[in-house]
């Protein structure tokens, strides 16, 4: 029988350590699911200490369409050009898309040094001076992107310049050709 040993700061009897017994063999697929059952513990812990944390943060929800790229094709013969859409306005808004890829988009001015185009820019020039149709153009595009972006978008010119890159200005035009093909306009 093991003799206990008094501690002398608890005064309680401590007995006296064995030796553990040793571990058995674990087989390779054991090994695995008591790895997978940590890991699972540990990725469950850090979900609910991130939602913790991050909960006073506000966030808004990322568009793939903005995240999710291919390539652009940027041919500008005629077999370039879809179908087009049988009604002026969206026919002018698909045109100026198919402007703003195959000459690049630009912020800040109509057109820049490079000719590349902005949004109002590329309607304007698709446009050939039916200042009616730009103006029904430009009207569903930013119809188009409030449905997007709410109402705090005063303009397209406004939209446009918010913006470093072409991705979501070109995605907004496509857009509109499509609300104005569906209103028939």
């Amino acid at each position: 029988m093991p003799q206990a040993h008094f501690s002398s700061a608890t005064r309680h009897p401590v007995p006296a350590s064995t030796a553990p017994a040793p571990p058995a063999e674990l087989s390779l697929e054991e090994r695995l699911a008591f790895v997978n059952a940590q890991m699972t513990l540990r990725l469950d812990e850090a979900a609910v200490a991130y939602e913790v944390n991050a909960a006073h943060i506000p966030t808004t929800p990322v568009d793939l369409a903005d995240v999710v790229t291919g390539p652009v094709d940027t041919d500008t013969g005629p077999a370039a050009l879809p179908a087009p859409y049988p009604t002026p306005v969206a026919a002018l808004l698909q045109r100026a898309h198919h402007r703003l890829l195959a000459s690049g988009w630009c912020g800040g001015a109509l057109v820049d040094e490079d000719g590349a185009f902005c949004m109002l820019g590329a309607i304007r020039i698709e446009a050939h001076g039916d200042s009616g149709l730009e103006a029904a153009a430009a009207a569903v595009l930013l119809d188009a992107i409030r449905r997007t972006y709410g109402d705090d978008v005063d303009s397209v010119p406004s939209f446009n310049d918010a913006h470093g890159a072409g991705r979501i200005p070109l995605r907004m035009v496509d857009q509109a050709a499509t609300l104005a093909d569906t209103h028939g306009l």
